[in-house]
């Protein structure tokens, strides 16, 4: 197989944002006396606008409705205070590293808001490089599993599917970039370690990044 581009997922790929998000729900959900559904946040994680919705299903259980505005702004700003700890995950630096060295084309695929992604990769000193930026911004149409968000990247880097790497850590992510018909590597966090990364269709599953190297990977590839 011949490699011209990654195609990086961005929440819980190269950023851990999935704990803190899920920390900041379960947070709000224990201050009313309950505790937050891991298999129904499951199904919220690499995707947006699932029919889910964890603030209607608080209010269900207490009962009666909450002041959601106040209580999203407390919980974003516990969730941004967790992030703002987080540094790249490990592994990806050498996996950016590696595009420069090779001339390989590079781009975010990602079902979060362009706004979201640009401030961190701000934070990160990772905001230069990308030959492509491709996000949802709300719109459920286009966010994972839709492969979407794959194809335009696909479209914009002017790369086939079977010239290009997917790199992600949830199951709408497998499911996105193998209908874009991306090999696609599978990096579970903590929260998606268990959720079937597998079964979604990842072709190779890794515990991390940093347990396979550029090189490595290349030499796989080449036998596919």
């Amino acid at each position: 197989m011949r490699v011209r581009a990654f195609l990086f997922d961005f929440d819980g790929l190269i950023l851990d944002t999935e704990l803190a998000a899920r920390a900041g729900w379960e947070r709000l959900y224990r201050e009313h006396g309950h505790e937050l559904p891991a298999d129904l946040w499951a199904t919220l994680v690499g995707t947006t606008h699932a029919p889910w919705d964890p603030m209607t299903h608080l209010e269900e259980l207490v009962g009666e409705p909450l002041e959601r505005e106040a209580l999203n702004e407390r919980r974003y700003e516990h969730e941004i205070s967790l992030i703002e700890a987080e540094e790249l995950r490990p592994g990806i630096a050498e996996y950016l590293a590696a595009t420069r060295h090779h001339g390989l084309k590079r781009a975010i695929v990602s079902s979060s808001t362009r706004r979201w992604v640009d401030m961190h990769l701000d934070r990160l000193e990772e905001a230069t490089g990308w030959d492509a930026i491709c996000t949802a911004d709300r719109d459920p149409a286009r966010a994972k599993p839709a492969p979407v968000l794959y194809l335009e990247a696909l479209e914009q880097l002017g790369v086939p599917a079977d010239e290009a790497v997917a790199f992600e850590d949830s199951p709408n992510g497998v499911l996105a970039a193998k209908a874009a018909g991306v090999f696609c590597v599978a990096i579970p966090n903590e929260v998606t370690r268990e959720l079937g990364l597998e079964e979604a269709g990842a072709d190779l599953v890794l515990d991390s990044l940093a347990d396979l190297s550029p090189e490595a990977l290349f030499a796989h590839l080449a036998k596919e």
